[in-house]
């Protein structure tokens, strides 16, 4: 259950799910719970943690305003994942690693790009184009090298095995640079005449309507993104064991999102920056780091979270900190059971284990959020 924090300087009720709030955490929450567009409360979720602007776990709602700064620079990043009937205990790790090197060679990852047009035939995300020449120009420039492409940090391709032993795929990535460019031009339209200190530009202003008009485009392209992703991995899968995936056990879904949806009566626009929808009997994916389970999660529909849930476990050590704490060997052991691309070991250990929460503390933690149906097993994964 949820705790409710009164801000020290005004503003609405804050509703925190984690147990401990990360050192500077409180401020952000109360700076985002001050602003004249939000409304009702603010939800934090259990896997929140400081980040740029406001911080990761944070759900809010307004009547009329869209903040381009609260959805995080990655527009639309989110989760896919696709089941395969096929036993997961027969893949050895000779096998495995044959797989992880040929995602290597048909996913980039990193700053890896696609070279060229031919993989773009027309424009696979819709007609509509971006607000601005520059904008449309970006899109012209990154849709053929960015779509399909992993990116960096912590996005991912895994494969888990799941109770029953059936093997599943999953894909964690977003909207690549495009979507980091339509944030960053919101983000400064609002600077520039916004309302509040972390500006809102109002839907009812041009300029309210082309941030929406675009970030509605990067979920699209962030979606279909994951699919691409989704698509060839899963054709390395088919071709090692002869099985195609389940289509019927295909989940997608964005954490970093702006929604239009009812809650007490009234129709609202919920910004959710590392969060997840979690309306009653839905189901939802909530990854934890890459050596340790993820989960396939039921919503419950609890009106105070806005009907979320957390993203993932949320980190307890920024890069920073991962880098001066945690040594290759150590991540190497708490690898050691994941098959992995070990030659990037030293650049992994920001995205080591010990790096994130426990996913069991956060799922205890959001009982009332979202009810773990299917725990998921690390096999192998491919970082960004």
């Amino acid at each position: 259950m949820a705790r409710v924090i009164e801000p020290r300087q005004g503003g609405v009720p804050i509703h925190v799910w984690a147990r401990t709030l990360p050192d500077g955490a409180l401020e952000q929450l109360e700076r985002i719970a001050r602003q004249p567009y939000v409304v009702e409360h603010v939800a934090a979720m259990p896997d929140l943690h400081v980040a740029s602007g406001i911080a990761v776990g944070t759900v809010f709602a307004t009547l009329d305003t869209l903040v381009p700064s609260a959805l995080g620079g990655d527009l639309g990043c989110g989760m896919s994942a696709l089941r395969f009937d096929f036993p997961a205990a027969s893949l050895d790790r000779r096998t495995l690693e044959r797989v992880l090197h040929a995602w290597g060679r048909c996913i980039p990852v990193g700053d890896a790009l696609h070279r060229g047009r031919a993989l773009v035939e027309g424009d696979p995300i819709g007609e509509a184009g971006l607000s601005t020449h520059a904008l449309e120009r970006s899109r012209e420039r990154l849709v053929p090298r960015h779509l399909g492409t992993l990116g960096g940090g912590n996005h991912f391709v895994e494969l888990d095995r799941d109770p029953a032993g059936d093997l599943w795929l999953l894909v964690h990535s977003g909207s690549r640079g495009l979507g980091s460019a339509i944030a960053a031009h919101h983000g400064k339209a609002g600077e520039a005449g916004g309302e509040g200190d972390l500006p809102g530009l109002r839907l009812d202003s041009p300029e309210g309507q082309a941030c929406w008009r675009d970030v509605e485009w990067a979920l699209r392209f962030a979606r279909e993104n994951r699919a691409r992703i989704l698509a060839r991995a899963a054709q390395v899968v088919t071709d090692v064991t002869g099985t195609a995936p389940d289509g019927e056990s295909l989940l997608d879904v964005h954490h970093n999102f702006v929604a239009w949806e009812e809650h007490g009566g009234r129709t609202l626009w919920v910004h959710r920056k590392g969060a997840i929808a979690a309306p009653a009997g839905s189901w939802a994916l909530i990854p934890g780091s890459m050596g340790t389970a993820s989960y396939i999660v039921e919503g419950l529909g609890e009106s105070q979270s806005f009907r979320s849930g957390s993203h993932g476990a949320g980190r307890v050590l920024s890069r920073r900190e991962a880098r001066a704490q945690v040594t290759a060997e150590r991540l190497t052991h708490s690898m050691r059971r994941v098959v992995h691309d070990a030659r990037r070991r030293h650049a992994l250990v920001e995205e080591a284990p010990a790096a994130y929460r426990d996913i069991a503390e956060v799922l205890e933690d959001e009982a009332d959020l979202v009810t773990p149906r299917l725990r998921l097993e690390p096999m192998m994964v491919l970082k960004g």
